[in-house]
């Protein structure tokens, strides 16, 4: 008999608390945000990325004088007689290890450019979407690239878009 009512009050405290726990989940209010949609969506995020290309179209403008410069010189020396040739062909070299070590170092810059960019609009994005989940009483808020299975009506992409563009 003992063990009947055993079992039959922890069947009992299951089902309480498995009533409890769906109740708790129906009070959370979570959302999510599709992080790339908003990353591309803000206007700092256009801007930075034009800035960026204006960059890196004007080192290609760098890079091509030095590539001409290389090409004349090239030409200069098929015209050379055998005893300049190898002075020329120092030099050549020389210009090539400039524009080999300009290519390393123009992508180096822009890439820490770009990196740096990054890092500062996605942080933006966390205070904005930190702000926006407490003054909206949210328990989370995910990034929609970690789930499986989303409703459509949680998506909180556009707020959080629009809260950025209005800095």
């Amino acid at each position: 008999m003992k063990t009947k009512s055993a079992v039959l009050l922890v069947a009992a405290c299951l089902i309480v608390g498995g009533w409890t726990s769906q109740a708790m989940a129906k009070d959370m209010k979570t959302g999510y945000i599709n992080l790339s949609q908003v990353f591309d969506s803000y206007e700092k995020t256009k801007t930075a990325d034009a800035d960026l290309q204006q960059k890196a179209e004007a080192k290609s403008a760098e890079r091509e004088a030095l590539v001409d410069s290389i090409k004349q010189m090239r030409d200069e020396l098929e015209m050379l007689s055998t005893d300049m040739r190898a002075e020329k062909q120092a030099a050549i070299d020389e210009k090539v290890q400039e524009l080999q070590a300009f290519d390393r170092d123009s992508r180096l810059v822009l890439r820490r450019e770009r990196d740096a960019m990054i890092r500062d609009i996605l942080k933006e994005i966390d205070e904005i979407v930190q702000k926006y989940g407490q003054d909206k009483g949210y328990d989370y808020i995910f990034n929609d690239r970690v789930l499986l299975f989303k409703k459509e009506q949680n998506d909180i992409s556009a707020e959080i878009t629009d809260l950025l563009n209005a800095k």
